[in-house]
């Protein structure tokens, strides 16, 4: 993908754009970014730009923007097996199952082994039933699941079935735990990082994840936000 070849009515007929999201960023605060680069950089009142799968504001990497008439292969690309990278830390859970909210639960890693650590990840790879986190922009009820969980409500969530192809450990330094993870749609990665602390008799959270691959889209090509920003402050032509 290079942005200085494409034109106004390259965007409104349809593009796919590759972005590596940056850590505190919500995916739709940068859908909104390039939106208003293209509306400002070709003069256009209205453009329409989707993302094919959110990532977490604590969560970097592969996001795929659809821009015009692409915007309806949103589902298609949402569909496609993910890939990510990142580090579970045991001896604590969380409530939102990452580093969004405090340590609730502390646990004692002295009897942890790297061969329970790769015992436990066996039962991880496969057909499973997720429980996603409370944390999450799920509905239940007309109300996103987070709602319940900032007011302090408790709410059923039910378990839902997700495939694992792959579930790497790429390193140990306890209390973190490194690893890559290909899954299908609606895996929840801190979900992933919750059960496996429990698998051990511990507690586990999320404390970094980075998502590497869509489909046959991969992060290596896609651009940071700034190189994004660069390109439509100095180098468009209206």
């Amino acid at each position: 993908m290079d942005l200085g070849k494409l034109q106004k009515q390259d965007y409104q007929t349809g593009q796919v754009l590759l972005v590596d999201k940056p850590l505190g960023w919500t995916s739709f605060q940068v859908v909104n970014k390039v939106r208003w680069l293209i509306r400002q950089g070709f003069d256009i009142k209205k453009i329409k730009v989707g993302h094919a799968g959110t990532l977490d504001p604590l969560a970097s990497g592969l996001l795929i923007l659809c821009t015009g008439k692409f915007t309806k292969q949103i589902e298609t690309y949402q569909a496609q097996q993910k890939e990510y990278t990142g580090t579970i830390t045991l001896g604590g859970t969380t409530p939102s199952y990452d580093l969004e909210t405090q340590i609730d639960h502390r646990f004692d890693i002295a009897g942890i082994t790297q061969e329970a650590i790769n015992k436990a990840r066996e039962q991880f790879v496969g057909d499973i039933m997720q429980q996603p986190p409370i944390f999450s922009a799920l509905k239940k009820e007309g109300k996103r699941l987070y709602e319940y969980a900032r007011a302090g409500e408790t709410v059923d969530i039910p378990k839902r079935g997700v495939h694992i192809s792959a579930f790497e450990i790429t390193g140990i330094d306890l209390p973190d735990v490194y690893f890559r993870v290909a899954c299908s749609k609606g895996t929840y990665i801190r979900s992933l990082a919750h059960d496996f602390g429990k698998a051990l008799n511990n507690g586990g959270h999320l404390s970094a994840l980075r998502r590497t691959k869509i489909g046959e889209f991969d992060v290596k090509n896609a651009h940071t936000i700034e190189a994004v920003i660069a390109h439509f402050d100095g180098s468009v032509d209206s």
